[in-house]
């Protein structure tokens, strides 16, 4: 059954990152926070259902020590539906699944670790993919006359899926901290749960943070939020759920295997992104995407030998 959840991960993920970008509508002023407050709620939603099955007794103080990770989460998340009002999606993805790398590198800087030469080789790999996608933009900018706001913004927006990464990154550095028994300032935890209240700590945190989202949106900015058009951004919520709900019993199973599947994920929402938006990018742009995602694949694989 792992493969079976392995796919459905790789596939809901990528099919996620799909309607993310198309619930990101740079008409709508606050579309990236409207995204935010529906993963908050499906997230929410999930966590209580987690709740009631799992049977074993929350410590809400979890929701406070926790929340240094949860906010690096929700925030990446957050800048990372932002950018994507104005870049690709065949870009954006790939470049937010770099964050691997920046854990490697603060994992070197912070721990001291030594990297084996699969990592090494990786690390390297997205570095270069990133920066040659980062000269691509640049230069689109540089080679149209009378640049437009739409040109500008792809070159700045690519700062978006960059902090994303780095965000991300650190919520992943955290978790190693807060993921040990043994170092975990987490209550009320054992071997069996620990995963379980973590999971749940950021569910419940992306539910307040959706809530004072939403407030912040009707109340403050007095805004009207059209029901009818945030189908995308409810669908995306629910691919992401459901995706994370999957990756623990595949991750579970045989991460060796499952851990490269998964990391590359954003085949899939390039794929998607080709068929459904109709993304059109330069062979240059193909090929600055394929060596980032020749360093997730690596990465992904040396994660899985690392189990």
């Amino acid at each position: 059954m792992w493969f079976l959840f392995t796919l459905l991960t790789t596939f809901l993920w990528g099919a996620a990152d799909l309607f993310y970008k198309k619930g990101a509508d740079e008409s709508e002023k606050y579309s990236h926070y409207l995204t935010a407050i529906a993963v908050g709620l499906i997230m929410g939603i999930q966590a209580i259902v987690m709740l009631i099955a799992s049977g074993f007794d929350y410590n809400p103080l979890n929701l406070i020590y926790y929340l240094p990770t949860s906010l690096m989460y929700i925030i990446s998340m957050v800048v990372g539906y932002a950018g994507l009002r104005y870049l690709e999606l065949s870009i954006c993805s790939p470049v937010e699944n770099s964050s691997g790398a920046v854990v490697t590198i603060l994992c070197i800087i912070f721990l001291g670790q030594s990297l084996d030469l699969m990592s090494a080789v990786s690390v390297i790999l997205v570095t270069v993919g990133v920066v040659y996608i980062g000269i691509l933009e640049r230069q689109e900018v540089g080679e149209v006359k009378d640049v437009d706001k739409k040109y500008i913004n792809g070159f700045v927006a690519l700062i978006f899926p960059l902090v994303y990464a780095v965000l991300d990154a650190l919520g992943t550095f955290f978790d190693a901290f807060y993921l040990d028994i043994e170092l975990t300032p987490l209550v009320s935890v054992t071997e069996e749960n620990i995963e379980d209240v973590a999971n749940i700590s950021y569910m419940l945190t992306f539910l307040i943070a959706a809530l004072i989202l939403l407030f912040y949106v009707l109340v403050i900015k007095k805004e009207k939020i059209a029901l009818p058009k945030q189908g995308n951004k409810v669908a995306a919520a629910i691919f992401e759920t459901a995706g994370q709900y999957f990756y623990v019993y595949a991750m579970s199973g045989n991460a060796i295997v499952a851990a490269p599947l998964i990391s590359a994920y954003s085949i899939v929402s390039i794929v998607l992104s080709r068929i459904f938006l109709k993304e059109k990018l330069t062979l240059k742009q193909y090929v600055a995407i394929a060596i980032v995602m020749a360093g997730i694949l690596v990465m992904g694989v040396a994660e899985g030998l690392g189990e």
